[in-house]
């Protein structure tokens, strides 16, 4: 075990990492904060990292994944931003409904109050009100005495005006906190010029710059680029940035993002930030071993398989982020590299589909709403069962599966969901009583996690190996227990249900290698330190067919 510095962490009051990004979008933010977080959590310092976001939706549960990637849900039932996904991955401990904040949620939450009488008829203005609301969300996580250090990650870029409410809140609380209990990290570009073939840093100097006009001065710069920076290219950006230069931290672009810890460990960016927050009570060097024996089986694999993944939505790999971190776990698990072949479910024929499945040796059906791609994915999931081709279905998935075998086993030839025709003779899909009246749409689904009980020597009771389990749910519809005796006689087995409800979680078909689905989202829950099991029985699944 590392040698500790001092018997047990801190017990004072939590210290605060604000983590803000410019020049552009899309550098990583995220995964410097999840990569910051399992550096200081493998110190034996208790971290939680949260996201507010500065667009004005209530959360991403109505936007289209084209949108905004994929809805990440967490156990408490919050639809969130995919970057509480990162955490849960890294951290390896559960997000919730105060982990993810946006501009929207905070407007409604003023106007309310508004509304009844809160404010004494004074108006209701952006400073101090929607600012002071910003700040007591960001202490919230903070003051449960659960947590050491809170990192706080402001979406968007320096400059926005949507994020100009955020910036503010953080000024003021830096004011307002003591000096060591808070510190401000900057990502930002250090492009490289093909033409002049050098490295620019005026970028980041603009983007400091637009930061300090807001109110706020960075502590370390964390600098994205495509090349090394010479140490006289960290001295200028320090000089210009009113940094000091071992806080100039260079962020190379990784291999994979479970490098990005490793990274950022030989930068020393944990060190920077324990003595700038005067962290007390962790451990002298952080414990990796785990974090690094998962990064050797997935840089030196033994097996490869090819798995497609059949949705709507493959053309924004985001779309689908979670699915395709847990088969890099779970490939990792196997000692497998793992090929997701996404396939476009609108553009599947019975004529096709053999030569779109050709060299894979799996297929997962993605979740997903609306009937666009509905059939695609029937006859997709109709190859694999006669074809004896590993198979898994998320959600929507296991609908199509339940459709696809009413129809092609049953003989119930009109046989579908009433999400896709709400007059079908055969709805052996259909919406549960309690969603029929509800006309909103934002968070008015089966969300959150919600227990299921397994049966006995099922497939999936051996891949998890207990018998009772909780997973997270997001969908209005439901596998219609009028018909589950015509289903079980056939064939298609039950094999997971709510206990309270009796509702059908988990549909497998036994005389299949692996014909597994469920009804909720197995991926939400996959980590780096526990690779989903359902995920992990499924690549071992590939590779055993691979292999013939």
């Amino acid at each position: 075990m590392p040698e500790r510095s001092n018997p047990s962490p801190s017990a004072s009051a939590a210290k605060y990492i604000f983590v803000t990004g410019g020049v552009t979008s899309s550098l990583g933010k995220g995964i410097i904060s999840a990569s910051l977080a399992k550096l200081l959590q493998a110190r034996g310092f208790r971290v939680t990292i949260q996201k507010f976001d500065p667009y004005i939706n209530i959360d991403p549960g109505t936007l289209n994944p084209y949108e905004h990637g994929e809805c990440y849900v967490t156990d408490d039932g919050a639809e969130t931003d995919l970057d509480l996904g990162h955490y849960e991955r890294f951290l390896n401990t559960p997000t919730s409904q105060a982990n993810n904040v946006t501009t929207g949620r905070i407007y409604d939450h003023v106007i309310r109050r508004e509304r009844e009488g809160a404010f004494l008829g004074k108006t209701v203005q952006v400073v101090p009100h929607i600012t002071d609301e910003i700040k007591r969300r960001m202490l919230l996580l903070g003051q449960n005495g659960q947590f050491d250090v809170v990192i706080t990650e402001i979406g968007g870029c320096i400059g926005d005006i949507e994020s100009l409410p955020f910036v503010e809140a953080v000024r003021q609380l830096r004011w307002e906190l003591p000096d060591a209990d808070s510190l401000v990290i900057h990502l930002t570009l250090v492009p490289y010029l093909k033409a002049a073939g050098e490295l620019k840093t005026k970028p980041t100097q603009h983007s400091v710059r637009d930061l300090r006009e807001a109110g706020l001065q960075p502590d370390i710069l964390v600098c994205r680029t495509e090349h090394p920076m010479p140490p006289e290219m960290r001295r200028k950006i320090a000089l210009f940035c009113n940094v000091k230069i071992n806080s100039v931290i260079e962020s190379l672009d990784a291999d994979s993002i479970y490098s990005v810890p490793l990274l950022m460990r030989k930068e020393g960016l944990d060190e920077r930030v324990i003595k700038r927050l005067k962290l007390t009570g962790g451990t002298l060097q952080p414990d990796l071993e785990a974090w690094k024996d998962f990064l050797g089986k997935l840089k030196n694999p033994t097996e490869e398989v090819t798995i497609a993944l059949v949705g709507k939505y493959v053309e924004l790999p985001d779309a689908y982020k979670s699915i395709n971190e847990a088969f890099v776990h779970a490939g990792a698990q196997n000692e497998c590299k793992v090929t997701v072949r996404s396939i476009q479910s609108d553009n599947i024929t019975p004529e096709n589909i053999a030569g779109l499945l050709h060299g894979c040796d799996g297929v997962l059906v993605a979740p997903g709403f609306g009937e666009r791609g509905f059939e695609g994915k029937i006859v997709a999931v109709r190859y694999v069962r006669e074809h004896n081709i590993p198979f898994f279905g998320i959600c929507l998935g296991m609908q199509v599966a339940v459709v696809e075998y009413a129809r092609n086993v049953l003989g119930m030839l009109d046989a579908n969901s009433t999400e896709m025709d709400a007059l079908t003779p055969n709805p052996v899909v259909a919406m549960m009583e309690e969603q029929k009246n509800v006309t909103l749409k934002g968070g008015t689904m089966r969300l959150g996690a919600y227990a299921c009980d397994l049966r006995r020597g099922s497939k999936v009771a051996k891949a998890y190996a207990k018998n009772h389990i909780s997973e997270r749910h997001r969908h209005r519809y439901e596998f219609n227990n009028q018909y589950l005796k015509q289903f079980e006689d056939s064939g298609l087995q039950a094999t997971g249900t709510n206990p309270e409800t009796g509702l059908v979680e988990v549909i497998e078909l036994p005389t299949h290698p692996w014909f597994v689905a469920g009804q909720f989202h197995p991926e939400l829950k996959s980590t780096v330190e526990q690779p989903h099991p359902l995920f992990v029985r499924f690549v071992r699944a590939a590779i055993q067919h691979r292999k013939g």
